[in-house]
């Protein structure tokens, strides 16, 4: 039987792109790499566990702000390259800004302005 990691086109480096949807509203939260053991524990914690690259080791979503991220479902892409998962966002937080995705800019006249709002101050978050 073939190892489902194997199953996944892994970059030079070791890892895939991964992106966290709301399983209830379907927004993508964020976008962040895995490797291997980090997919590999996600599965098995049932919870995110991604791969720094700035710090080079392994992340579980939330070990610092509690905002993790329990897994729904885990799809791989029609080229095996893109790894997508439903996730439910403990606290409704998902970046570091303390607002509920990553993806909080747009493009507007001409320029990138946060249309979010931050839900809880990121200082109140990391201590």
């Amino acid at each position: 039987m073939t190892d489902w990691l194997d199953d996944i086109k892994w970059t030079e480096d070791g890892l895939v792109p991964a992106i966290a949807q709301d399983s209830v509203t379907g927004r993508v939260l964020m976008f962040a790499w895995m490797n291997r053991e980090s997919l590999a524990m996600t599965v098995e914690k049932g919870e995110a566990v991604y791969y720094s690259r700035s710090r080079q080791k392994l992340w579980h979503k939330g070990e610092e702000s509690g905002h993790t991220q329990k897994i729904k479902s885990i799809r791989l892409d029609c080229d095996g390259d893109v790894i997508l998962m439903s996730i439910e966002q403990t606290g409704g937080i998902a970046c570091h800004t303390g607002r509920e995705s990553c993806f909080y800019k747009e493009f507007v006249n001409g320029q990138w302005q946060a249309v979010d709002d931050v839900i809880k101050d990121p200082k109140d978050i990391y201590e």
